[in-house]
């Protein structure tokens, strides 16, 4: 079982059924979101025998109550039946906390970077950029990750020897494209694109264009550049994206809004900052207890739009690709 299911297990006292979600089971390999069933047979192929594996809970489902020993463990007092909900991942847990609508994109920008969207119907992408999870409302949620994200900005500040307000100051001084100087901000290899044994790299150093602005600059062009690929792949798989919504740690720098907006040819916006994931888990929560239908949320503030110059967006993504090209084709 996944280390989710784990804690829900030992709340629920240890039972004899362990309980997954869609969303956590859809990340497996071995639980495909079309057939909404466990992938047995992949399982008797990697194993060479079937297994005992936890049931999947439909999203709005009580799996269990907290049963005596986790009320003494964690000092419940009262006898007060205390549902358990299925749980569920976090990029599905911010989804939910968002409430993206068709059309909606979002950019997470942790130590790792996603992008994301709702779909009505489950994605099938054979180039593997891709994965087609499950989300924790009932229908599905195309997603790409990338290995780098936000400490691409916090290592570059380092070298800079600045804060990172200091860091999004210099970012903002340079001019799209930062001068030609490009970073591929491989710095841990990368999942997508697939190149576990990457490293980052500088490109097009020119000695007018190495400037602590410039290097700032192309280190935010450089993690967003990837993030711009990811909505790219997801266009490829039918979303039609009409904003891309930027949350996460790195969202709050003002150089990312800035750059983001520069990157994509739809509206940006920056939600208020906040932990999605964990609003997600407690609507998912008030949802269970409630029963039926999704209880009708407080609307989620649309956040600063950033106004975006069409013209950088075609420069600064052609100088990024032909880095990439260079190395990796």
């Amino acid at each position: 079982m996944l280390p989710h299911d784990y804690l829900t297990w030992m709340l629920a006292d240890q039972p004899q059924e362990a309980t997954t979600d869609r969303g956590d089971a859809s990340g497996t390999g071995y639980w495909s979101p079309i057939e909404g069933e466990y992938r047995r047979d992949l399982m008797q192929l990697a194993l060479g025998k079937d297994v005992q594996l936890p049931r999947v809970a439909g999203p709005d489902e009580a799996v269990g109550e907290v049963g005596s020993r986790a009320r003494s463990f964690l000092g419940i007092d009262g006898s007060s039946p205390i549902a358990i909900g299925p749980g569920t991942g976090d990029n599905m847990g911010a989804a939910f906390a968002l409430e993206i609508a068709p059309g909606d994109v979002v950019v997470s920008l942790g130590t790792s970077g996603t992008a994301f969207a709702g779909s009505s119907q489950p994605t099938k992408d054979p180039t593997g950029l891709v994965a087609g999870f499950a989300d924790a409302s009932g229908v599905f949620l195309p997603l790409v990750c990338t290995l780098n994200a936000a400490r691409i900005l916090t290592s570059t500040a380092e070298l800079l020897g600045v804060d990172m307000d200091s860091f999004a100051a210099l970012a903002l001084a340079a001019e799209p494209g930062a001068g030609g100087l490009v970073m591929l901000p491989y710095f841990d290899g990368e999942r997508t694109p697939n190149l576990p044994d990457a490293r980052g790299s500088l490109h097009g150093i020119s000695r007018e264009n190495l400037t602590p602005q410039n290097l700032a600059r192309a280190a935010v062009e450089g993690m967003l550049g990837g993030l711009a690929d990811a909505v790219d792949a997801l266009v490829d798989v039918g979303v039609q994206p009409s904003r891309v919504l930027v949350v996460g740690g790195a969202a709050s720098n003002p150089a990312v809004a800035d750059v983001a907006a520069t990157l994509v040819d739809v509206p940006v916006q920056i939600p208020p900052a906040g932990e999605y994931v964990a609003d997600g888990a407690a609507r998912q929560a008030a949802w269970i207890l409630r029963g039926g239908e999704q209880p009708a949320w407080s609307d989620v503030r649309p956040g600063e739009t950033v106004s975006r110059d069409p013209q950088p967006v075609a420069q600064v993504r052609e100088q990024y690709r032909q880095a990439r090209e260079a190395l990796y084709a």
